[in-house]
């Protein structure tokens, strides 16, 4: 049994990319839960996007969510090791809110679901594909984008977790499924692996000529994580009526300088378009809902699951950065145990 807890506190906010002086990697003595707690011991570390923004700097997050000596914010995968709390039992496989950190205590409020193991799910896909980047793209495509059969759907970050299950869902809904990624080899993969009709390179010349060579008929739902001037620049190959659920603003994460602003609005008007920001947390009523169909369809091989994996918590730090440049391949996790 460990007598020590490994964590990685955040220690300053970046201006631009994070680096390496911003984490401190701690070891505190492990946790002991009181009346009501457990102990958890972690297992696999989400690395996402979203942390970058709670860590501050720079124009567009100024004022980030964290303090500096707190514990970097978020998800993993463990299993309960001692219990003084009757709703948690010893063996219990857990997905919740707990940090980058190698065990925690919890009474069960950052808790968010419990895993029931199945045939041919792996255990990391309920931080993936089965978790809180299935249901992103679960809820943006569904609830927002609401595609009909025979439309096309577009969607930028298709190489990443939630990208890539987006038009992995737009294919079993009946849709075409584009995606954007940068670089010959995730384009590959998103086709090859993934499925989609077609992916285009925007690291390459002319990006709206290469989505509008392989979307003649123009595009009905845009799912956009990137933001910025990719967006501006697919506004004009939207049909009239399309829907844009807005997850995330890669583009901007990192910037220190001006950023890039929407030019076309005028196309919104004229295109009637939806633009809609939204959480992963505004649709947590349908979680459940979500889960069981994402688990159902990997569990099935209808929906692959693709993740860059790094060993040890003390090399969380350079995954981060690296997922933030863009290396990894689908979800980005480190293995604890």
């Amino acid at each position: 049994m460990p007598t020590m807890n490994t964590q990685v506190l955040f220690r300053a906010a970046p201006a631009g990319m994070p680096t390496q002086d911003c984490f401190d990697i701690v070891e505190t003595p492990l946790p002991r839960p009181d009346d009501g707690q457990f102990l958890v011991e972690n297992l696999y570390l989400s690395l996402d996007p979203y942390m970058r923004m709670l860590m501050g700097g720079g124009w567009m997050f100024r004022g980030g969510g964290l303090t500096p000596g707190q514990i970097m914010v978020g998800r993993t995968i463990g299993r309960v090791t001692k219990t003084q709390n009757e709703n948690f039992a010893e063996g219990d496989l857990i997905v919740g809110g707990l940090g980058w950190q190698t065990h925690a205590v919890s009474d069960g409020g950052n808790i968010d679901f419990r895993i029931t193991p199945r045939d041919n799910v792996p255990l990391s896909a309920y931080l993936g594909a089965c978790g809180n980047s299935g249901t992103t793209a679960w809820f943006g495509l569904k609830l927002i984008g609401a595609p009909k059969p025979g439309e096309t759907v577009l969607v930028s970050a298709a190489a990443g977790s939630v990208g890539s299950v987006v038009g992995q869902l737009a294919k079993v809904w009946g849709c075409r499924a584009i995606g954007i990624a940068g670089g010959d080899e995730k384009c590959a993969v998103v086709t090859g692996e993934f499925g989609f009709d077609a992916c285009c390179n925007y690291k390459a010349d002319d990006l709206a000529g290469q989505i509008a060579a392989v979307a003649p008929n123009g595009v009905d739902v845009y799912f956009d994580n990137v933001g910025g001037e990719m967006l501006d620049g697919i506004l004009p190959l939207l049909n009239n009526y399309a829907r844009v659920p807005v997850c995330g603003v890669l583009s901007q994460y990192n910037a220190d300088g001006d950023w890039q602003g929407v030019r076309n609005t005028r196309l919104i008007f004229d295109k009637r378009l939806r633009l809609q920001g939204f959480l992963q947390s505004d649709f947590a009523d349908r979680g459940d809902v979500a889960r069981a169909e994402l688990a159902n369809l990997v569990g099935s091989g209808k929906l692959r699951v693709r993740e860059t994996v790094a060993e040890g918590l003390a090399n969380a730090p350079s995954a981060f950065i690296d997922m933030l440049n863009g290396a990894n391949m689908g979800k980005q996790l480190v293995k604890l145990r």
